[in-house]
């Protein structure tokens, strides 16, 4: 039941604010760590990670010193004059992923969309392919952000709706198929690159076999065309390594990141890839003006940091294990949960329902009822990514509350 005062601020946010989404009836006013509490100062587990923003945890100290004594000096200059932070920050963190450049942006889809321009480029100027000609293979079930270019190849087709004309130049294959992927790769010689998502986080927590990402590596290299991981959900440790690409040891062409790289405290996003791919970008062809910010830029360095220091993939390597381990043997005594899927700390229960049943909803209900949040995702699959700062203990608590929750239905 809704107090008055959820109520009042559910009202004004659904008055003043575009209907776009659809929240979970809970009203946040705090986060520490793992938790956060509601205006009525109940308190929970959170079990979304902003999207997995937040792999630091809400109000990570570490990163909100850097914040704020960057705050207090310099925020802004646009890159239209130098800074003192942007130069050592992208140095550092290209060091850490194994790049060479690296262009900041801010919000993810910005960043899918500077990878798409600079793969393109690269097409025309590096490969020869024909002029307007170059195409971008993605795949089905993929979720890269909500702009005009990438809704046009969205595997979510509301996203698409009423919104055309679409933009061309993309063409869509099964996922974790690389056989699909050499079919059109031996047939057209205008594909310049292919953008796949490790695991299909929006897609419902979608993990490919193991070997599909090196196949799909080495037929890129085999065709000369682009390899662009969207990182963006899965980096930054949330899958059990720095990337999920590391977990078959391949190196993306390009990675695009954002979301984690600033740990929920300021829009910071990036495209990392080498000097002989990134010069084909010239003064003048892409920019932002908040992109490279210098508060930006400290708060991205101390965000990786943390998460490296704080040994945020064994962690979640570690308890993704007992997340899944114990819900799997869960499967038996509560005949809801068909299956469950995940790596690292990003995972995903299957219902025994029908994608478009209300189950999910309420068991996710049940669940901020009983204390934690967590929201369905593509029909009958409820993701769940806690801060990878949870404890063993807390993990073993929040998994109760879940059980407790599924026993219900």
């Amino acid at each position: 039941m809704l107090s008055n005062v959820e109520k009042t601020l559910i009202n004004k946010e659904e008055t003043f604010c575009s209907n776009t989404y659809h929240p979970l009836p809970v009203v946040l006013k705090k986060g520490k760590g793992v938790f956060v509490w509601d205006v009525n100062n109940k308190k929970y587990f959170d079990y979304l990670s902003a999207y997995s923003a937040v792999n630091q945890g809400h109000c990570n100290k570490q990163i909100l010193n850097t914040f704020i004594k960057q705050a207090k000096k310099l925020t802004l200059t646009s890159r239209a004059f130098y800074n003192n932070e942007l130069g050592s920050s992208l140095e550092y963190i290209t060091s850490v992923f194994g790049y060479e450049k690296m262009l900041p942006m801010n919000s993810g889809a910005e960043a899918v969309e500077t990878a798409i321009k600079i793969c393109r480029k690269w097409g025309y100027e590096v490969k020869k392919v024909q002029h307007n000609k170059a195409k971008i293979i993605v795949c089905d079930g993929n979720f890269h952000g909500r702009t005009t270019t990438v809704v046009s190849f969205s595997s979510h087709h509301g996203s698409r709706e009423n919104f055309g004309p679409l933009t061309g130049g993309f063409e869509t294959i099964n996922y974790n198929d690389s056989v699909s992927l050499e079919k059109k790769l031996k047939n057209d010689k205008n594909i310049v690159g292919f953008l796949v998502e490790p695991i299909q986080g929006e897609g419902g927590v979608v993990v490919p076999d193991d070997g599909y990402l090196t196949k799909c590596k080495k037929l890129c290299e085999k065709y000369n065309i682009l390899f662009i991981a969207d990182e963006i959900q899965t980096g930054v440790c949330r899958t059990g390594e720095l990337l999920a690409c590391h977990h078959e040891n391949i190196k993306a062409d390009i990675t695009i990141l954002g979301k984690a790289l600033a740990g929920g405290f300021y829009p910071v996003s990036g495209v990392l890839t080498s000097k002989k791919i990134m010069n084909v970008m010239k003064v003048g062809q892409h920019g932002s003006t908040f992109g490279g910010n210098p508060l930006a830029c400290v708060v991205a360095k101390e965000a990786i940091k943390f998460a490296i220091e704080n040994n945020l993939s064994e962690k979640a390597h570690k308890l993704g294990l007992i997340f899944r381990n114990y819900l799997i043997d869960q499967i038996e005594k509560l005949s809801i949960i068909k299956s469950v899927r995940g790596k690292g700390l990003l995972n995903a229960i299957v219902l025994n329902c029908d994608v478009n049943s209300e189950i999910p909803w309420n068991i996710c209900l049940s669940m901020r009822d009983n204390g934690l949040l967590a929201k369905p995702t593509q029909g009958n699959k409820i993701r769940f990514a806690p801060p990878l700062v949870i404890t063993e203990k807390q993990l073993f608590s929040s998994l109760k509350i879940i059980t407790k929750s599924l026993k219900n239905f």
